[in-house]
C-alpha cells in the first residue's frame, strides 16, 4: 500500500488530514488520487458512500486549485443540503494550510443572498445541490466559464430525485475543456449515458462489487430484562462503530423517546413515525439513504 506522499499529495494537504487521522489511503483514494493529479484524466467511480471518496477526489482538486485567481475553477454537485455542507467542511478541513483557498456550499433552504455575495467576493470551489446552482445561474449570478473540474458526487441519487434535466443545463453551461468525474453507488442505464455523453476517455473504477446486493442475513437474539433494553442497545451500537440500521418500536411514543436519548448521548440516530409531517419524514429517511444517519428508530 502506497503513503499519500507516494501519491503526490502535497506536503500542506498531508499536514492537515494527517491531523485529521488519515495514515493510509483507502482503495479508492490509492486508485483515484494520483490518476486526477494528471491532465484531462475523466473518471467513472463505483463505490459506496464511506468508501473515502471525498478525499479521494477532493485532495486533488485542492491541490490542482490556483489560488491567486479567485474564480470558480472546480464544480462539487451533489444530491442534498447535508452532503454539500459535509463535503465544503471536508474540503475546509483538507484546505486547511492553503491559505486564501475559498469553498462555498450552495443549496436551497438558506438565503440565497449571502450565496450570491461570497460569489462575488470570489471562491474557488463550489460545491451545490443542482437546483440552487441553476436558480443562480438563471440569475446571471454565478459564471461556470472558468470551471476545469466538475464532480458529480453520488450521481445516481442525483438522478433518483429528478435532476437529470438540470444537470444537463449545468454541463452545458461549463466549458468542454474539463476534467469530470463521476461517482455512483451503481451503474444505471442513465449515469452510463451521462458517462457517454459528458466524459471523455473515462477510466472506469469500481471498490467492491458493482450494484453490490445485500449479503445473507445474520439472525442474533439477545435475551434481555425489558427494563435492560436500552442499555443492551447502546452496548450493540458501541461495539459496533460502524453499525447501519434500523430500530423498530411498538408504539409512536416509545420511538421518539429512544431517539430523543440516543441523540443526547450523542449517538447519530433520528426517528421515524406517523406524526413527523411528510417533509419530515422525507428528510429523515433521505438523511439515512445517503447514510448521513447511522442509527433510525421507527415504527
Amino acid at each position: 500500500m502506497k503513503t499519500f506522499e507516494e501519491l503526490g499529495v502535497s506536503p500542506e494537504i498531508r499536514r492537515a488530514i494527517e491531523e485529521m487521522g488519515y495514515e493510509q489511503p483507502m482503495p479508492v483514494q490509492e486508485e483515484v488520487i494520483p490518476y486526477l493529479l494528471g491532465e484531462n484524466n475523466d473518471v467513472v467511480a463505483l463505490a459506496q458512500t464511506g468508501t473515502g471518496k471525498t478525499a479521494a477526489y477532493g485532495l486533488p482538486l485542492l491541490q490542482k486549485t490556483d489560488v491567486s485567481r479567485r474564480i470558480p475553477q472546480s464544480l462539487i454537485l451533489c444530491p442534498t443540503r447535508e452532503l454539500c455542507l459535509q463535503i465544503a467542511g471536508d474540503l475546509n478541513d483538507y484546505s486547511k494550510y492553503i491559505d486564501g483557498l475559498r469553498v462555498l456550499p450552495v443549496y436551497g433552504g438558506s438565503s440565497i443572498e449571502s450565496q450570491i455575495r461570497a460569489l462575488k467576493q470570489g471562491v474557488h470551489i463550489i460545491v451545490a445541490t443542482p437546483g440552487r446552482l441553476l436558480d443562480l445561474m438563471q440569475r446571471k449570478t454565478v459564471s461556470l466559464a472558468t470551471v476545469q473540474n466538475v464532480v458529480l458526487d453520488e450521481a445516481d441519487e442525483m438522478l433518483n430525485m429528478g435532476f437529470s434535466e438540470s444537470i444537463d443545463a449545468i454541463l452545458a453551461d461549463v466549458p468542454q475543456e474539463r476534467n469530470t468525474l463521476l461517482f455512483s453507488a451503481t451503474m444505471s442505464k442513465e449515469i452510463a449515458r451521462i458517462a457517454k455523453n459528458y466524459l471523455r476517455n473515462a477510466k472506469e473504477i469500481t471498490i467492491g462489487r458493482k450494484n453490490e446486493g445485500t449479503a445473507n442475513v445474520h439472525h442474533v437474539v439477545y435475551v434481555v430484562h425489558a427494563k435492560d433494553k436500552y442499555e443492551t442497545l447502546k452496548r450493540i451500537v458501541d461495539y459496533n462503530p460502524n453499525i447501519y440500521g434500523i430500530i423498530f418500536c411498538r408504539t409512536r411514543k416509545e420511538t421518539q423517546e429512544i431517539a430523543d436519548k440516543l441523540m443526547q448521548e450523542g449517538y447519530n440516530a433520528d426517528s421515524l413515525h406517523g406524526e413527523l409531517s411528510q417533509a419530515q419524514r422525507d428528510a429523515v429517511m433521505q438523511k439515512f439513504r445517503i447514510r448521513n444517519l447511522q442509527l433510525l428508530v421507527a415504527t
